[in-house]
């Protein structure tokens, strides 16, 4: 590993040669193998299924896990999955989810899928990506998933194989002899065959792959991006990039001692790639508690604790997960502990301020995104830390801060200057980012940056600030407010967790700020008390909220983020039906729901026979259309 301190260190390391001269390894397989080469018996992931910090845990060496790789990626080449055939998986963290997502990416193109998303949504995401096998769980008590899976897989009709993988192995005492008496019944829903993890990967060679590894940069991952509703889009990452992001994480912040706790789920790239990848690099230890990560029963509780249990160097987190944490009280020697890496959402300046204080811990805040392969930049772990800032930006990644100029054009911004952030880089697919290409139109900047979507700028010393997402601007009569001004404000007052600051319609202004807001466990606030918080300490009056409300919890996303589109749809239900109570018109809305063209769009019930024109005549000074019911 090699220590930075400032922007002009890793543009040094950039100089050194180019990035197709450093030599890295060519394939998923040959990296896994360099692994085991270099590191051997050491250690490389850990699991438990329960949060007790005293609870059975498992864990693989680097020969072991490479042993196990090799097996699966045999397996699924035996049934019927070769180089350009896709293996889903719809799974907790378990120690077997980490090895399908390298032996996915070693036999043909792994697709990790969100366990939280409705069946519908994982079935639209199979037939997208075409995938043959799917990985998910056997029946197992306090879990639907394999229910929504096989109900999943029979909208799927290209699912050949469903591979279960039972969690008994992982139970220890009484529960690992009672817990199969009690499984759920899960009769399939499908015609997919179905073959059990374990007993078919154990048939399988260890010691060599039955086909020949592709030598030869290819596309070995699919992961589609959004959240738990909404439309999703599945983003291609080629091997090349898979493995950049792993040099960086080894090269830049993890060393073979280091043991890493990410409580975060194997269906994101913040696990995948600046973690699980980086491990592979650098020969280090990673640990997953719990297969709901920060979401398992007793995790907030234990985590320090667990801390302690495996010597932990780095802490992995999101912003949501720092508020949970900071409800709690530091119950264990946590010595070991060097810093916290946070991303995946804006870290809070206040929430920065909290942590730092409780445990004398640093968070280094960075950033990444699917379409790129994740890594894009990072604070530097031994040097100046700006708080507010993602850091500075990555060898061999170049970005741009640019804002449209005309239909076609583009204009680069100066120095502090915002605009939406560009992105060329390893991890970036040029042209082809998304498997549907017409979503790729129109997705790059003179041909080959990437447009994030994202809003920010890069001060003098090479640090990116990410201020905004374009799509997430509140845009009142033509003014542009940058929800992030809302949030930090009502961040600031000790009672907020958290704040998810949009746009709600107005028939005037177009949209006005809006807030709501998620109370600290145990914390009261009145909505009266956090307005004349906001109104002290947001300068600028048009961001003013013009409606706040405090909910027992924000939608999140499966990471943790605020999932915007749920306020919106609360904002738009909430205002369209007081436009119509008003005029005394008998209908509400019913849903609010995404279509493809046209966004959000407004589903109403009448209760009395109404005219459109009527209705028309109300919602029609609003953005978002509208329609009835079906």
């Amino acid at each position: 590993m090699t220590s930075f301190a400032t922007s002009a260190d890793l543009r040094a390391i950039e100089a050194e040669m180019p990035w197709a001269d450093r030599g890295e390894a060519r394939s998923i397989y040959e990296y896994l193998t360099r692994a085991k080469a270099k590191h051997g018996n050491r250690p490389a992931i850990s699991f438990q299924l329960l949060s007790d910090p005293a609870s059975k845990k498992t864990t693989l060496s680097w020969a072991e896990l490479h042993g196990q790789v090799t097996q699966a990626a045999n397996l699924f080449r035996s049934l019927g999955v070769g180089p350009t055939d896709v293996v889903a998986y719809v799974m907790p963290n378990t120690m077997e989810t980490a090895v399908t997502f390298l032996a996915g990416a070693v036999a043909g193109i792994v697709n990790p899928i969100n366990p939280l998303l409705e069946p519908e949504k994982i079935a639209a995401i199979l037939r997208e990506t075409n995938a043959k096998v799917v990985v998910t769980l056997k029946a197992f008590p306090k879990t639907d998933l394999p229910q929504k899976v096989s109900e999943a897989v029979q909208f799927a009709p290209n699912v050949k194989t469903v591979v279960e993988i039972d969690m008994v192995p992982n139970l220890a005492g009484l529960k690992r002899f009672l817990v199969p008496w009690m499984r759920p019944k899960n009769p399939p829903q499908h015609r997919a065959d179905i073959k059990d993890f374990r007993g078919e990967m154990a048939r399988m060679p260890a010691d060599r792959l039955t086909f020949a590894d592709r030598t030869e940069d290819h596309v070995a991952a699919y992961f589609h991006t959004g959240g738990t509703t909404g439309m999703p889009k599945v983003a291609q990452h080629k091997a090349s990039g898979m493995i950049y992001n792993g040099w960086i994480g080894s090269r830049l912040l993890f060393g073979a001692e280091d043991v890493v706790m990410c409580p975060l789920p194997l269906f994101h790239v913040f696990a995948v790639y600046p973690i699980l990848m980086s491990m592979v690099g650098a020969g280090a230890h990673v640990v997953f508690p719990t297969p709901q990560g920060y979401r398992g029963e007793g995790v907030f509780d234990n985590l320090w604790k667990l801390v302690e249990r495996y010597r932990c160097t780095y802490l992995i987190t999101v912003p949501t997960a720092l508020s949970a944490l900071m409800q709690r009280p530091v119950n264990a020697d946590i010595s070991s502990l060097k810093k916290a890496f946070s991303g995946s959402a804006p870290l809070p300046i206040e929430l920065y301020n909290r942590f730092k204080k409780e445990t004398g811990i640093d968070i280094i805040e960075g950033y990444g995104l699917t379409e790129a392969t994740c890594l894009v930049a990072v604070n530097p772990v031994d040097g100046p830390k700006k708080i507010g800032s993602v850091g500075c930006i990555f060898p061999y990644t170049t970005v741009r801060i640019l804002t449209k100029q005309g239909a076609t054009h583009f204009r680069e911004c100066e120095v502090d200057e915002v605009g939406e952030i560009c992105i060329s880089s390893p991890g970036v697919f040029e042209g082809s980012t998304y498997t549907e290409a017409d979503k790729n139109k129109e997705l790059f900047a003179e041909g080959r940056f990437l447009r994030t979507g994202d809003l920010g700028r890069i001060d003098p010393d090479g640090y990116l600030f990410i201020t905004g997402r374009a799509k997430d601007l509140i845009i009142r009569g033509g003014h542009n407010i940058d929800p992030a001004i809302i949030e930090e404000a009502l961040m600031g007052h000790p009672a907020v967790a958290m704040v998810g600051a949009i746009g709600q319609p107005d028939a005037h202004a177009g949209e006005l700020p809006c807030a709501y807001v998620e109370l600290v466990k145990g914390a009261s606030a009145t909505v009266q008390e956090l307005m004349a918080h906001a109104s002290a300490h947001i300068q600028e009056r048009a961001a003013l909220p013009k409606h706040l409300e405090v909910l027992p919890e924000l939608p999140k996303t499966g990471v943790g983020k605020v999932f915007k589109p749920d306020l919106r749809r609360m904002a738009i239900t909430r205002c369209y039906d007081a436009a119509l109570a008003a005029v005394g018109i008998p209908a509400r809305v019913a849903q609010v729901v995404e279509d493809k063209k046209r966004g959000l769009v407004a589903q109403l019930a009448k209760s009395a026979p109404i005219e459109d024109q009527a209705v028309a005549a109300v919602l029609g000074q609003f953005a978002n259309p509208w329609e009835w019911a079906p």
